[in-house]
């Protein structure tokens, strides 16, 4: 079966019947989960699963259960035609889009948890949310069984815990963890980043700034934690208004803090700058050289 068109799904039952045919032929599905208003990040995720795969599937879907009380569920943008767009001219051949009755029918009694990881960073700051992501998570991968699944390194904590979850649940599916996107003066890309006004936009391009300076310091041989999250925290005051959720240097393995770099750690930042909730990450090893996420194993 060849497939010339884009396919948009709303149900279960119909991806479930095209997969099924698209894997009876022998297609290689790569799978890339959002929530839709879908910028270069996102898109870069289709182009990998474009190359490795033959078939490219993207899920649209703002979930419910991983939005905190008093977060932006119902104003969380959903410009679904354009999406629908980008999609296309990505080249992807199916776009899931099913509604919150489509994806839970009834109350759930049932959810997917990965203790540890989830404690710390957003775990912490956001109550239950990486519960609603892994379990939202194990339903697509029920749903659509890619062979590939693709996420970006922006949200580093998520890549990991469900990196966790694939392996521990024995998931047959090879996890892709992407780099982040960046605009030009480094600002993460993000399906927030529309909150931003254009001062705020520019004042937000700290975040990566602060992350680099994190970075140069340990290259330069500073070792102690809080010498560098002091630094990476005036960097960001000094930036304008915001308000810091986190700034973090934690094992990349366990996700728990730590005194001094003497491994490979997550330098993460969670910051609100007017509307927007930001989060930024760079990996390094004890010596300030940066790793990608895909490089580490999973432990």
């Amino acid at each position: 079966m060849i497939i010339v068109v884009m396919y948009r799904m709303n149900s279960i039952s119909e991806i479930r019947k095209i997969i099924r045919i698209l894997r009876r032929d022998g297609k290689r599905v790569g799978f890339v989960p959002t929530m839709g208003a879908l910028h270069g990040g996102h898109l870069s995720l289709v182009r990998w699963a474009r190359e490795e795969c033959d078939i490219v599937v993207v899920s649209i879907f703002v979930n419910p259960s991983q939005f905190c009380p008093g977060e932006d569920y119902q104003s969380y943008p959903r410009p679904l035609e354009d999406d629908m767009r980008k999609c296309e001219s990505a080249g992807v051949d199916v776009v899931f889009n099913p509604s919150v009755e489509e994806m839970y029918p009834v109350e759930q009694v049932t959810s997917v948890k990965v203790k540890g990881l989830t404690d710390n960073l957003c775990g912490l700051s956001r109550p239950g949310h990486f519960d609603g992501v892994t379990t939202v998570v194990t339903k697509l991968f029920n749903i659509v069984m890619p062979e590939i699944a693709y996420f970006g390194q922006k949200d580093a904590q998520q890549g990991l815990v469900l990196r966790r979850m694939v392996s521990d649940l024995n998931m047959n599916i090879e996890m892709r963890l992407c780099p982040t996107v960046r605009e030009d003066n480094g600002l993460a890309l993000s399906s927030r980043n529309q909150y931003l006004s254009g001062n705020e936009h520019a004042q937000a391009a700290s975040l990566y700034q602060s992350l680099k300076q994190a970075r140069a310091q340990i290259q330069a041989g500073e070792k102690k934690v809080s010498t560098i999250q002091s630094e990476i925290e005036k960097k960001l005051i000094a930036a304008g208004p915001c308000k810091i959720d986190y700034i973090s240097i934690v094992d990349i393995d366990t996700i728990q803090g730590l005194d001094i770099i003497d491994r490979p750690v997550l330098i993460a930042l969670a910051v609100k700058i007017g509307q927007a909730r930001l989060i930024d990450n760079i990996i390094v090893d004890e010596n300030g050289n940066e790793i990608t996420l895909q490089e580490l194993p999973c432990r």
